[in-house]
Parts: C-alpha cells; sequence; structure tokens
C-alpha cells in the first residue's frame, strides 16, 4: 500500500508549510521515549460522505485536540501519543493525509489539529472497511518509536459493500496486538452501532461510540479520544482478547 501526503486546498487559513514547520519545531524537543499510545484515525471519505460531511469530520478532530480535556488526558500520559490519519473508501484509494505526528503537550496538541484542517480529500469510492482496517495496521510498522498501546479509531457511515471482510482484518489485527475502535455515524444507517460491535471492534477495552449525524461528530469524536488516551494510560498492554 503506498501511502502519500495531498497537496494543500487553496483556501485553507495558512500555508500547509507552516504547519509541517510548526511540527518540526515541536517535535525537535521531545524525548526519545516511545509514546504512550500510537493512534490510527482512519476517516470515512465513501461515496456518501459529502464535502460538507468531509469537513464536519476533520473539523471534528481538529477541534477535539484544542480541546482542553483531551490535552490535559494526552500531557497525562508518559511519553504522549503518536497520531496519524489515514482517509479510506475503496481499496486502492486509502491515503495518509497527516504521517505519524507526536503529541505530549499543548503545542503539539496544536500543532496537529492544524495539519488535520490542512489536508485534501483523496478520493470517493466505495466501502471497504476491512482494507481501510489493514492499511491502518500496516501503518504502524513505520512509526518512529513503538509505542506501548496501538489503536485504530474507525469512523463511517455504512456498512462495508466491498473490500476485505471487516471481521477477517479485525480478527488479524486483534491477533497481533492491535485494539480496533469505532465511531458510527448513524446519519445513513441507524443499525451501524450494531454493525460495528460485531464486525469492526475488537481487542482489549475496544468500544463503539455513536454519533446521530454529522452535526454531532465533533462531541462523539472528543469522548472517544479521550477515552482512548485514558485507556493507554490506565491499562496494561498485555491480552488479545475480542471485546464487543
Amino acid at each position: 500500500m503506498l501511502f502519500r501526503l495531498m497537496p494543500v486546498a487553496a483556501c485553507l487559513r495558512l500555508p500547509r508549510v507552516f504547519a509541517i514547520a510548526l511540527a518540526a519545531f515541536i517535535l525537535a524537543a521531545l524525548p526519545a521515549q516511545g509514546a504512550a499510545l500510537g493512534l490510527v484515525l482512519a476517516i470515512d471519505v465513501s461515496e456518501s460522505v459529502s464535502t460538507e460531511r468531509y469537513l464536519l469530520q476533520h473539523e471534528g478532530i481538529a477541534r477535539a485536540f484544542e480541546t482542553p480535556q483531551l490535552v490535559d488526558a494526552v500531557t497525562a500520559t508518559a511519553g504522549g501519543i503518536e497520531a496519524l490519519v489515514l482517509e479510506w473508501s475503496d481499496p486502492d484509494k486509502i491515503a495518509m493525509t497527516v504521517s505519524w505526528t507526536r503529541i505530549a503537550n499543548p503545542a503539539g496538541a496544536a500543532a496537529f489539529a492544524s495539519l488535520v484542517r490542512h489536508t485534501e480529500r483523496t478520493s470517493f469510492g466505495l466501502t471497504a472497511i476491512g482494507s481501510a482496517l489493514l492499511a491502518a495496521g500496516a501503518a504502524f510498522d513505520h512509526m518512529p518509536e513503538p509505542a506501548a498501546h496501538r489503536t485504530i479509531d474507525l469512523s463511517g457511515d455504512g456498512m462495508a459493500n466491498f473490500g476485505v471482510s471487516p471481521a477477517i482484518a479485525r480478527d488479524r489485527l486483534v491477533a497481533s496486538g492491535i485494539t480496533v475502535n469505532g465511531l458510527a455515524i448513524l446519519s445513513e444507517e441507524p443499525w451501524l452501532e450494531d454493525y460495528y460491535r460485531h464486525n469492526v471492534i475488537g481487542g482489549p477495552a475496544a468500544f463503539v461510540l455513536v454519533a446521530q449525524d454529522y452535526g454531532s461528530f465533533a462531541e462523539a469524536m472528543l469522548r472517544k479520544l479521550v477515552q482512548e488516551v485514558a485507556a493507554a494510560s490506565e491499562v496494561p498492554a498485555i491480552g488479545f482478547a475480542r471485546h464487543g
């Protein structure tokens, strides 16, 4: 799977190069120890996701990393977190839009939020959840330093209709020690929470949260991220039992 950074959208507030330079400056001052949590944020960009919905997802993630509740949770960890953003639809339309970024202090969180806002949509396509999970799992092989915990945070508004079975992909990841959590957006399929619970999530303390629609995505994402960071601070990195 080839990962690539996307070009900058002309309408964004600051040039992407400034956001990258700020992130590099902050990362240079961080300790060499591994992060408490490696987190892949896997974002649905399939055909059901309009431009407005795309922007709501990314703004929700950015705002979460500017919220004191999440920033405090991150800074309370040993070594902070490493986060990466992956956009997914078809199996051949999966792309990394924000590479591994260390977040260990408020400045690091703000830099990551800026990078998220400076992404451009990579594709439209079908809903290949299983393929997205496998690509997210492969991203952990390219972390700068191994993390104590590895979590995939997959959000979407529909069931898989293409690619690898989500349950097969999930089981493979769980067997390797990766936790998969889900954020089910119910605007298209009201039963999606149950689908995620049985086919997507797995691993130690795995869980699924719901957003009733894209308007409530930001609130749900904040709750989800706080819970994931807190779990990395409190739960030993052992055991591969599936939950949910």
